[in-house]
C-alpha cells in the first residue's frame, strides 16, 4: 500500500484481554484448575451443567480481581450480581457462561505504555470482569470429526476491557506486553500465550484522520502469541483501507487469524453490538465487598513495574534502556532486587544481569530461579572489582565460570589462579617497556603524532600482563612514559 493512502487513515483498536487466574480449583466448583492434565478429567457434574447442581464461587477469583484492579487505580465494585451469558458451542456444556454483565468488579484505571516514538500515553481501560472459560475444541487431531476437551471449562477468566484508545499494531503489542507483565508481577496468571491463559481480541475500525465518527468495527480472534496480535491488526488495518479506497463497504463481522497465512478470516456476522442474551444469574448471590478487604490487599500488594522502572532510572541513575530489560521480567527484577540489597553499584549489579548472567540463561534455555548464584556471590565479584583487587574482564572471563563450578567464593579463586591485579609501579613499567621493545615502529607513530595509538598500547600492555595489570593506573603511567 502506497504511503500517502496509509497515512489518510487512522486506526482505532480496542482490545479485550483475557487472563485465566492461577488458582487451584475453578471458578464455581472445586475441579482442578491444570494446564497439561489428560484430557477432560479436571471435570465434575457441575463443570458439565448436569442438572440439579449449583455453582460455588471460588473466593480466590475476588481477591485475585481486585489486586488487578487496585494495580491499575480501578474503582472497585462494593456490590456485584452475575449474569448468564448464553450462546451455544459444543465445547460449552451448560449452555451458557457465568460472567458480570451489568456490575462489573473493576470500573476505570488505565494502563500506561510507550508509543512508537517512546512517549507515554494512557489507555483507559473500560472495565474488568470475573467470568469462567469455556472448554476447548480440538480440530487437528481427527481428519474427520472435532473433538473437545472439557478441562479448561470452569476456568476463571479476568476480562480486561480497554477502551478504543490504540492507533497503531505496535501500540497493540506494548499494551499486551505490559498486561502480561502486570498479571505476572501480581501473581495472578501466568501469561503464557502460547499454553491459552492469556488471551486478546482485538476490536479494529480505521477513519480518515481528523474524523470524529468510528468506522465499522470488525473483531479478530484466535491469536496465540503478542507479535500475532500485532501482525493480525496491520494486516486487517491493510485490509479495511483497501476496502474503502476500492469503493466497498466494511460488514461488522468476527474474524479469525491464520497465522501461517498472515491473514485475517471471516469467521461470522455480528450484525448487533452484543448478539448474547444475558439474564441474571438465579445460582449465585448478589457479591459484597468491604472496604476492609480491599485495604487488606492493597497492603500485601507486591512492587509493581513501574514503580521499579521510576525507582531505577530516578534515584539508581539507570538508562531508562537498563531500567526496561531490568523491569520487564519479574523474576529478573528480583534478583536485582536482591543484588542492590548487598551492594550500591547499582550499575555494575545491572550490567552483569544483562551481560553474563542473561548469557547464560539464554544459553542453558533456563529462567533466572534456575541461575545457580546467589546474589551475593555476584555481589562479591562485583566488590573485588570495586576495590581495583580484579578487572571486570578477568571477571567475567576467568572467575565467573569458576564460580558456576563449585561453591568456591570468588576471592579464592582469584587467590588459587593468580588473578588479582598488579597497582605496583615498577612491575607496570616492566611491562610497559617490554611493550615499546615489541612495537618500536607504533612508538615512533605515537611520538610523531599519532595519538590514537594509547588504546592499541594498553591492549597489548594488558596481553602481556595477562590481564592483571591495574588499567587505570597502568594507563595513567603509560601515557607518561610514551611522553617522554
Amino acid at each position: 500500500m502506497e504511503k500517502e493512502v496509509r497515512d489518510k487513515y487512522e486506526a482505532v483498536i480496542g482490545l479485550e484481554v483475557h487472563a485465566q487466574m492461577l488458582t487451584k480449583t475453578k471458578a464455581y466448583s472445586n475441579d482442578v484448575n491444570e494446564y497439561g492434565a489428560q484430557v477432560n478429567t479436571n471435570i465434575s457434574a457441575i463443570t458439565l451443567g448436569h442438572p440439579g447442581t449449583l455453582p460455588k464461587m471460588n473466593s480466590k477469583t475476588i481477591d485475585f480481581a481486585i489486586r488487578l484492579g487496585i494495580a491499575c487505580g480501578c474503582t472497585i465494585a462494593r456490590e456485584q450480581h452475575f449474569a448468564r451469558k448464553n450462546y451455544f458451542y459444543p465445547d460449552l456444556p451448560k449452555g451458557y457462561q457465568i460472567t458480570q454483565d451489568t456490575t462489573p468488579i473493576c470500573t476505570g484505571g488505565s494502563i500506561v505504555i510507550r508509543t512508537e516514538e517512546n512517549q507515554e500515553k494512557k489507555i483507559n481501560i473500560t472495565r474488568i470482569h470475573m467470568e469462567e472459560d469455556a472448554g476447548k475444541s480440538i480440530h487437528d487431531v481427527d481428519v474427520y470429526d472435532t473433538l473437545v476437551d472439557l478441562n479448561r471449562a470452569g476456568t476463571p477468566l479476568l476480562e480486561i476491557v480497554s477502551e478504543p484508545e490504540m492507533r497503531s499494531s505496535q501500540e497493540a503489542y506494548n499494551y499486551v506486553s505490559e498486561i502480561r507483565k502486570l498479571v505476572r508481577y501480581l501473581d495472578i496468571c501466568d501469561g503464557n500465550m502460547e499454553e491459552g491463559s492469556l488471551r486478546c481480541d482485538a476490536n479494529i475500525s480505521v477513519r480518515i484522520k481528523g474524523q470524529d465518527a468510528f468506522g465499522t468495527k470488525v473483531e479478530v480472534k484466535n491469536m496465540n502469541s503478542i507479535r500475532n496480535v500485532q501482525r493480525a491488526i496491520e494486516f486487517e488495518i491493510t485490509r479495511q483501507i483497501e476496502v474503502l479506497e476500492s469503493g466497498g463497504q466494511l460488514s461488522q463481522e468476527t474474524r479469525g487469524f491464520d497465522a501461517l497465512k498472515g491473514i485475517t478470516i471471516s469467521m461470522r456476522s455480528k450484525e448487533a453490538a452484543n448478539d448474547y442474551r444475558y439474564f441474571p444469574e438465579p445460582d449465585l448471590q448478589p457479591l459484597f465487598i468491604k472496604q476492609e478487604q480491599i485495604d487488606e490487599i492493597k497492603m500485601d500488594m507486591p512492587t509493581l513495574p513501574r514503580a521499579l522502572f521510576e525507582k531505577y532510572t530516578k534515584e539508581f541513575g539507570l538508562s531508562e534502556y537498563d531500567a526496561y530489560n531490568l523491569t520487564d521480567n519479574k523474576g529478573i527484577a528480583m534478583y536485582y532486587e536482591e543484588l542492590i540489597r548487598h551492594t550500591k553499584n547499582y550499575k555494575a549489579a545491572a550490567n552483569w544481569i544483562m551481560g553474563d548472567i542473561k548469557s547464560y540463561l539464554n544459553e542453558f534455555g533456563k529462567e533466572i530461579d534456575e541461575f545457580p548464584l546467589k546474589a551475593e556471590r555476584i555481589t562479591s565479584l562485583i566488590k573485588l572489582i570495586d576495590e581495583g583487587k580484579i578487572s571486570s574482564s578477568i571477571a567475567s572471563q576467568k572467575i565467573f565460570p569458576e564460580m558456576l563450578k563449585s561453591e568456591e567464593p570468588a576471592f579464592l579463586i582469584a587467590e588459587r589462579l593468580n588473578l588479582f591485579q598488579d597497582s605496583s609501579e615498577d612491575t607496570l613499567k616492566n611491562f610497559i617497556l617490554q611493550v615499546f621493545e615489541e612495537n618500536k615502529t607504533e612508538v615512533e607513530r605515537y611520538k610523531a603524532g599519532d595519538k590514537q595509538l594509547t588504546g592499541f598500547f594498553m591492549g597489548k600492555l594488558m596481553q602481556i600482563s595477562y590481564g592483571k595489570a591495574d588499567p587505570k593506573i597502568a594507563n595513567s603511567l603509560l601515557r607518561q612514559m610514551l611522553e617522554q
